[in-house]
């Protein structure tokens, strides 16, 4: 859950402002502001480093209890900074205004502290993350978010190894059975009198074929 940075006119998610590192790729982060009050607060972002950062809407009102998301877009970088380390700094400031005053009718000092208005600032860091780092932490969110959803899918997993040990049980019973029949076969075909019988067979077989040969060299020749 992210943190919420807070005071009298407004409250501001995350505190931080994080972004998942790559390079020359773009990345963003949105914050969330909240009116706190029954005013019409108008509300102005500004950076350390303004050409790295693209704020879309750097400048708005926020109505009587209402909110608004800003977008902060990081620019494409060509090199990591060292040690993933940024010193970049955000300040989201607000003050009150008239009510049902439009964002295009803001004056030129509406955040000018000299002005002798009462302005509140907000300061925000930068946090760079790598690739890796996300994914670990989703990862990680997502088993502790879904342990109910792993639990059945370890039942589902032991359901099927019993089944498939059940198939593998019937499937060996089922080759004992073939190979017990093959083995009463083979002792039918071993009997003294279906020896003899398949030998006066084979004899007879021989006859044939020797009286065939005897005819076949007895026979005139056509020449």
């Amino acid at each position: 859950m992210s943190a919420v940075s807070s005071n009298h006119l407004i409250s501001v998610d995350p505190e931080d402002l994080r972004f998942q590192f790559e390079l020359e790729k773009q990345t963003f982060c949105d914050l969330k502001v909240l009116n706190n009050t029954e005013h019409h607060v108008a509300f102005k972002v500004k950076t350390t480093s303004p050409k790295k950062y693209f704020v879309r809407p750097n400048t708005g009102v926020i109505h009587p209890w209402d909110s608004c998301i800003i977008r902060v877009t990081l620019q494409g970088q060509r090199e990591y900074p060292p040690d993933m380390q940024c010193k970049d700094k955000f300040l989201l400031q607000s003050t009150i205004v008239p009510h049902n005053t439009d964002v295009d009718e803001l004056p030129p000092d509406t955040f000018n502290k000299e002005s002798g208005k009462s302005i509140e600032e907000c300061k925000l860091r930068v946090v760079y993350l790598s690739p890796s780092s996300t994914q670990g932490n989703s990862e990680d969110e997502a088993w502790r978010s879904s342990p109910q959803t792993l639990d059945t899918n370890s039942g589902q997993t032991v359901q099927r190894l019993k089944e498939e040990r059940d198939s593998a049980v019937r499937q060996t019973q089922q080759l004992q059975q073939e190979l017990d029949m093959l083995k009463r076969r083979r002792r039918r075909r071993s009997d003294p009198g279906f020896s003899f019988t398949f030998a006066i067979f084979v004899a007879l077989i021989g006859v044939m074929v020797g009286l065939l040969l005897n005819l076949s060299l007895s026979s005139p020749s056509t020449e």
